[in-house]
């Protein structure tokens, strides 16, 4: 019988579907993150690898797992894995997309409205020190009506993200290697436009693209003095997108007024900077952190692994190309 090594754990729904399949499956059931030694160790002698998007799976691992015939991972990104090496040894690389196009659009509209609003710094102030009763000019937001949104990427995620902003009368720019076709930016009421234009323009700056040698530190120094000192950033795509050590200073010296971030450059750690400011709402990389997106990514890589045991095709294969 063929063994699948799930790095981590993953819905029940997974294990179901590979058990009713007849597979041997094991599972790494620990809250911390697996050691690269306990990994190298698991997928000596495991046909199948499970595993989710925190767990790297580099060269070194991949030298330890001769029989290894898939690597299904449990999330949309996959740069955690050598994707290249694993192709250069017969190994398919396989990703969860598609699935977490809703919950990362709502997770974002949600860091959006939470760091206009206020929204967490007023529970804090509720669970701390308290208030004096409502004021007129007591802790004031603003309002997303009027305000342009600039969203730079419109995939999948992006455009859902526009489509639900696009609700709240805001004014939509975007950017990307590519513009859409008119008919779908009529829909979602985004206007194509190039980066420097976007950052100039924009109250609200949201990512939402791959990280790659092109898309790393794609924000930096220079591109936060574009913004408007006004301006919010929000990422909830993948931290080294920001350089967060130049992210940081424009906070602290008002080059741009406030982020809302889900993803970090070094996670899972976090600046101490970034910790104390007010002006920033920091969640712990929730973008598709729902019980619907989860399962839906677990029978994604289930249903992968029963294909490659049966030698039908598999989908969403990265490393093909």
């Amino acid at each position: 019988m063929a063994k699948v090594f799930i790095a981590g754990k993953i819905p029940d729904k997974a294990v179901a579907l590979l058990k009713a399949a007849n597979l041997i499956v094991d599972m790494y059931t620990d809250d911390k993150l697996i050691s690269t030694e306990a990994l190298k160790e698991s997928v000596i002698d495991s046909d199948f690898l499970i595993t989710p998007l925190s767990t790297q799976v580099d060269r070194d691992v991949l030298n330890h797992a001769p029989k290894l015939k898939l690597i299904a991972n449990f999330g949309a990104g996959t740069n955690n894995i050598d994707t290249n090496y694993a192709k250069k040894l017969g190994i398919p690389v396989t990703n969860t997309p598609m699935v977490s196009t809703v919950s990362t659009a709502e997770s974002t509209v949600g860091l959006i409205i939470g760091l206009m609003h206020r929204i967490a710094e007023g529970d804090h102030l509720m669970r701390t020190t308290g208030f004096n009763g409502w004021a007129p000019l007591f802790f004031l937001g603003h309002e997303l009506q009027g305000k342009t949104l600039g969203i730079i990427g419109l995939g999948q995620i992006g455009q859902a993200v526009a489509k639900r902003m696009h609700a709240f009368d805001m004014p939509i720019l975007y950017t990307q290697h590519h513009q859409l076709p008119v008919s779908r930016e009529v829909e979602l009421g985004a206007k194509f436009v190039s980066q420097d234009e976007l950052l100039e323009k924009s109250d609200i700056v949201t990512l939402h693209l791959p990280l790659n040698e092109h898309t790393k530190h794609l924000l930096g120094a220079k591109e936060f003095k574009q913004m408007k000192d006004s301006a919010i950033l929000v990422n909830a795509a993948r931290g080294p997108i920001i350089d967060e050590e130049a992210l940081t200073n424009a906070l602290v010296n008002h080059v741009i007024a406030g982020a809302a971030l889900d993803v970090y450059e070094n996670e899972p750690e976090v600046s101490e900077k970034l910790k104390q400011m007010k002006n920033v709402l920091l969640t712990p990389h929730l973008g598709n952190a729902t019980i619907e997106a989860r399962d839906a990514m677990a029978v994604i890589v289930a249903e992968n692994v029963i294909a490659a045991v049966n030698d039908q095709s598999i989908k969403y294969i990265v490393n093909d190309k």
